[in-house]
């Protein structure tokens, strides 16, 4: 399968041909005369790498607007634990089949996921085509017997991977250093670091882990994983509210990796992101919505958005975070946090991109298309997806997606009523 998109805008502002073969682009220049199997006119759109979303929970798509307004732990205690409980894997496959459509509708074609039930995602992603980086939730609570069993699972899960395509790739998943004991944490770096996998966890997110960390280890978070070795390249640390100096230098000595999720963090009052000082650190740091419970979409356009304004008004400063900085995050950072080839239009990367109605009324005037994109568009701007080189929505629609809409809406509903 070919394409030739003609006459496309560059993030550059530049106008040129994209070819695509098979699942990579092959040549961008101007006026490229070869044939394609099927030809786009692109001469009113953008063509922009397609968005990472790099941290994030698909199925809680279940869980939007389920529980918004409350204190975090009566949200978690009363609200969250006791609906999660109840998921099945039918669920997950739904609730993720959910997020995969909502995230080709706004332009992400690679997310980062950690949840239960590992197969309903993964079964849900490569129906719909798109990548994903996909972790079990790995919690022991500090029992030896259930570390022994989180250790097996993982390794089945790895060796079960191998059945899907390669768009997808096995993560670890430790969910914290307050759910997850240094046996399964040590595990957990030796088999990411002997099977090139990456470690996806959450951590400084709230002021309560760090007490807690002090008061049980005598040690902030980040000298508590060092001091257990788990820290390394591979590691994806997500939050990382409460980090202080000492500890950015740490993680930035580690060539460990942030992931900043703004709406979910200023949404459960968690804390501010000192992006300036993880940059100033030498820190890579990309962008993520987390779950649908805590944000509630995964809309990337928004995140950018809310991303770049939160550090405006955090740091009184309206140079922060400017407009390529936050795309940079949402696309190549993402891509290089998680180790896939895209986030770039050039030859030789796989073919993952959107085009973008320049007439749409939230992209007019065209006076800088990467400000444009970050603090003016909505999603509907977005008329393309293609994630491998295969169109998966045109002109902003996705074959089989009312019927998916439909479906979804009664495994939600359904799993509402079990609780309540």
């Amino acid at each position: 399968m070919s394409i030739l998109i003609k006459k496309a805008t560059l993030p550059d502002g530049s106008q040129k041909d994209i070819l695509i073969r098979g699942n990579r682009i092959a040549d961008v220049q101007p006026n490229l005369q070869v044939s394609a199997d099927e030809i786009i006119d692109a001469s009113h759109f953008a063509a922009i790498p397609s968005f990472v979303n790099a941290h994030t929970h698909a199925a809680m798509t279940l869980m939007r607007g389920y529980s918004d307004d409350l204190p975090v732990q009566e949200w978690l205690e009363q609200k969250i634990w006791p609906l999660e409980s109840s998921l099945t894997e039918e669920d997950v496959y739904w609730g993720a089949k959910l997020a995969c459509l909502e995230m080709i509708k706004t332009g992400t074609t690679l997310f980062n996921d950690m949840y239960w039930h590992y197969h309903a995602t993964a079964r849900a992603v490569e129906e719909m085509g798109i990548r994903a980086t996909i972790s079990a939730v790995l919690i022991d609570a500090f029992d030896k017997g259930k570390s022994n069993e989180q250790i097996a699972l993982n390794q089945r899960l790895y060796r079960e991977t191998r059945q899907y395509s390669d768009r997808i790739r096995f993560a670890l998943g430790p969910h914290a250093i307050y759910t997850v004991s240094p046996k399964s944490l040590r595990w957990t770096k030796q088999f990411a670091d002997d099977h090139d996998c990456i470690i996806h966890i959450h951590l400084s997110e709230s002021q309560g882990e760090i007490a807690d960390c002090i008061s049980q280890h005598g040690k902030r978070p980040v000298h508590y994983l060092k001091d257990v070795g788990f820290l390394g390249p591979n590691v994806v640390a997500v939050h990382g509210i409460w980090l202080d100096e000492e500890e950015l230098t740490i993680l930035a000595d580690h060539d460990c990796k942030i992931v900043h999720n703004p709406a979910s963090n200023m949404k459960l009052g968690s804390g501010r992101f000192a992006y300036h000082k993880m940059r100033g650190a030498g820190l890579t740091v990309g962008l993520g919505t987390d779950g649908c419970a805590s944000n509630n979409n995964l809309d990337m356009l928004e995140e950018m958005k809310i991303a770049s304004i939160h550090q405006k008004i955090s740091e009184m400063d309206p140079v922060a975070m400017p407009a390529e900085e936050v795309f940079a995050m949402a696309t190549g950072n993402g891509a290089e946090i998680l180790g896939v080839d895209i986030g770039a239009i050039a030859p030789g990367k796989l073919a993952d991109l959107l085009l973008v109605d320049l007439h749409h009324f939230s992209m007019v005037p065209n006076h800088h298309l990467i400000s444009n994109l970050v603090f003016s568009a909505i999603s509907s701007a977005i008329d393309t997806t293609i994630c491998n080189g295969k169109i998966l929505m045109r002109q902003g629609h996705i074959e089989g997606e009312e019927e998916t809409i439909t479906k979804f809406m009664e495994v939600a509903h359904a799993l509402v009523s079990k609780v309540s």
